[in-house]
């Protein structure tokens, strides 16, 4: 009776182990079917995604920034003006390199340099960012970075033309030594002035400096894309500095607080009392210095 008792129990306990053993396994089939079933349902909502998303990428939507857009993000000139995306760099075979000292009053220095900005991309040349006149009746020192946003001006017209605050290492010696041209360009040439004489002086001694640059590009006949040129650079590019921004929204303010009438001295210069040939007032010896002066 005891034999057939022992018997019965570990029959019933090998059925209860297979029993369990069934169980675990059909346990362990639901979860991979249950982790198929995720993955598929997961491959099908990304594959969607891809066709709603692509197609706007193709029409025109941006893409996810690379190191190369996320680095030419523009500066901001001032905490008042919003960051935007700069213009894409333009690629030219590089013709040489041009310098040039602008002349004159701030009123041509600044055509100047909208010329000369318009012939280096004319030429697809490289532009060293200009000098400014500091030796004439101004006995100014202001330097364009002084006076003008120079990481504006090289970034804003990037598309454009290359330009560069100095020349590379290896040409700067050069200049240096003296082993460059220098002139100064025929006054109210055209624009093929520049590619049939400049240009062939920029290859062969790889640069060129153009000491004077007032009133050296002609106002009429321009190929319109050189004009518009002209324009963007006067009007988008050559922006002052914040610290010259700043006080010109002070003087607003003022203007705006105290009246609509101000003071300003315009630096009447040495040489535009010498001009007018009015002397009442000065002595005797200022009478004659405004003569040798003209």
């Amino acid at each position: 009776m005891g034999l057939k008792v022992t018997a019965l129990a570990e029959s019933r306990l090998e059925k209860l182990k297979s029993s369990m053993s069934s169980k675990s396994r059909m346990k362990l089939w639901m979860i991979r079917i249950t982790t198929s079933v995720l993955i598929w349902i997961c491959l099908v909502q990304l594959t969607i995604l891809g066709e709603t998303w692509g197609p706007r990428v193709l029409k025109g939507w941006p893409p996810c920034p690379s190191h190369e857009s996320a680095a030419v993000l523009a500066v901001k000139s001032s905490s008042e003006v919003p960051a935007r995306v700069l213009p894409p760099k333009r690629v030219y075979r590089n013709n040489g390199y041009l310098m040039v000292s602008c002349n004159g009053g701030l009123n041509q220095m600044r055509s100047a340099i909208c010329d000369m900005v318009a012939i280096a991309r004319y030429l697809n040349v490289t532009l060293i960012v200009p000098e400014l006149d500091k030796t004439s009746f101004w006995a100014d020192s202001s330097e364009f970075q002084d006076i003008f946003d120079v990481d504006h001006f090289i970034m804003s017209l990037r598309d454009e033309v290359r330009i560069l605050k100095e020349l590379p290492p290896r040409l700067k010696r050069r200049v240096e030594l003296g082993v460059t041209h220098t002139m100064a360009p025929i006054s109210w040439s055209d624009i093929s002035y520049y590619h049939n004489q400049i240009l062939p002086l920029i290859q062969q001694y790889k640069v060129v400096h153009l000491n004077r640059t007032d009133a050296r590009l002609a106002n009429n006949g321009l190929p319109m894309e050189i004009q518009k040129l002209r324009c963007r650079v006067n009007f988008g590019a050559l922006k002052f500095t914040p610290q010259i921004e700043e006080l010109g929204r002070k003087v607003v303010r003022i203007l705006r607080q105290e009246g609509p009438f101000m003071v300003l001295h315009l630096r009447y210069e040495m040489d535009m009392l010498a001009f007018s040939g009015c002397t009442q007032g000065c002595k005797q010896e200022e009478v004659e210095e405004l003569t040798r002066m003209r």
